[in-house]
């Protein structure tokens, strides 16, 4: 399939090609699979992009629905879509949640004639719609902006910068970048969230999610922020859910063993894209960024999106004792339990918490990511892993 994303120079390093062959071969597999595959992620992270590698967008089975002429064609939507064959992509799909039970219909026709690759930003209507219309018949992949493997490890300075979204990733200039990264966050907050069907004020969404940006990397308590803005902590709880719905915030849920010790109970939060982090916290450069008091929470929720993206665990955890014992990450696969800390130093080392989380959680295994040079055992199940091999290191 043609790749749309084309060759950049970003300060001075050229990027080549931006491939998400990756991102290509998942939908591909999805949809020989199952006869409805949903494509969901944040607004301008390329799911369009990606959409017309499989459909062109002048052809009759590409559908966007941000198009009056789209729109059009689907008033009738079951004469619009019957005698189609092949993929049929329908953008946008949140705005005609009434296409779900047609896309049931048209998909348990045996032989089944069409599949179909559908787009859409979280709302309440699609979440509803996709599990329960179309159980058992549609497949959902998970989209970001570009990840550290598609955006090249020698840009990973300018990726964790300005973020995975393609428009300010390959800005010209930070100050490119930085212009388009705040339009975006007033689109969402005035447009979008509004769009996907949720009633909050754009002013009162703007004011938490700036607040929040000095959570990130933190144990969650809807208190404090609730008592900053005046407002109700289930009210808070309810604009960070929103947050966590589109995409913008991941709420890492903690893990409890079966021990004796008080364990955390709140999730930790974190940005899904540091580039947007950044521009809530008024970072718009290197320099800015090494200096800010959040570097470090900022570098270990980046590393954090990138072990997730390589690893694709079935699910993630941190742990936390109310003793101040804590691990960064767990992701479990296949059974599995690996511990991972991030830590933004020359020379990592062992620490007593690692110690503590090994010995009541029976980790056979933790690493320590680093910026460092080199990966080399701390321990005979401890490791400090350079940065730079994480793709290696959990790629396989």
């Amino acid at each position: 399939m043609k790749n749309l994303y084309c060759a950049e120079e970003i300060h001075g390093i050229y990027c080549g090609m931006l491939n998400r062959n990756q991102l290509e071969y998942d939908i591909t597999e999805a949809l020989q699979r199952s006869r409805v595959v949903a494509l969901i992620g944040p607004r301008q992270c390329g799911k369009t992009t990606i959409a017309r590698s499989f459909v062109p967008v002048d052809s009759l089975n590409y559908f966007d629905l941000e198009d009056p002429v789209s729109l059009a064609r689907l008033d009738e939507p079951m004469i619009a879509l019957k005698d189609l064959s092949g993929i049929v992509v329908i953008d946008e799909i949140q705005r005609k949640p009434d296409l779900f039970p047609i896309l049931r219909v048209l998909s348990d026709r045996t032989p089944s004639k069409a599949k179909f690759l559908i787009l859409g930003s979280a709302s309440p209507d699609l979440q509803r719609s996709s599990s329960e219309t179309l159980a058992g018949r549609i497949e959902l992949i998970e989209m970001r902006g570009f990840s550290l493997a598609e955006a090249g490890l020698a840009n990973h300075e300018t990726h964790w910068l300005r973020g995975g979204f393609p428009i300010p990733f390959r800005a010209k200039s930070e100050n490119d970048s930085v212009i388009w990264k705040k339009n975006y966050i007033k689109t969402v907050a005035e447009r979008d969230i509004r769009l996907l069907g949720y009633s909050i004020p754009a002013s009162s969404i703007l004011r938490f999610w700036t607040m929040l940006s000095h959570y990130h990397g933190q144990i969650w308590n809807a208190a404090e922020p609730a008592r900053s803005l005046g407002i109700g902590e289930t009210t808070v709880r309810r604009y960070l859910d929103v947050l966590s719905d589109i995409f913008m915030i991941r709420q890492l849920k903690p893990w409890h063993a079966n021990i004796r010790k008080r364990q955390v109970k709140s999730p930790k939060i974190y940005f899904r894209d540091s580039g947007i982090l950044h521009q809530l916290l008024g970072i718009k450069s290197k320099k800015d960024l090494l200096v800010h008091p959040k570097c470090g929470a900022s570098w270990e929720g980046y590393v954090i999106e990138e072990l997730i993206s390589i690893y694709k665990p079935d699910e993630v955890y941190y742990w936390a004792t109310h003793n101040n014992a804590e691990i960064d990450l767990l992701m479990i696969r296949d059974g599995k339990i690996t511990g991972v800390e991030c830590k933004r130093a020359d020379a990592p080392k062992v620490t007593p918490s690692m110690r503590i989380a090994q010995e009541d959680l029976g980790l056979t295994d933790v690493y320590v990511i680093y910026p460092g040079e080199k990966t080399f055992p701390l321990t005979k199940e401890i490791h400090a892993v350079a940065f730079k091999d994480i793709m290696e290191f959990f790629g396989g």
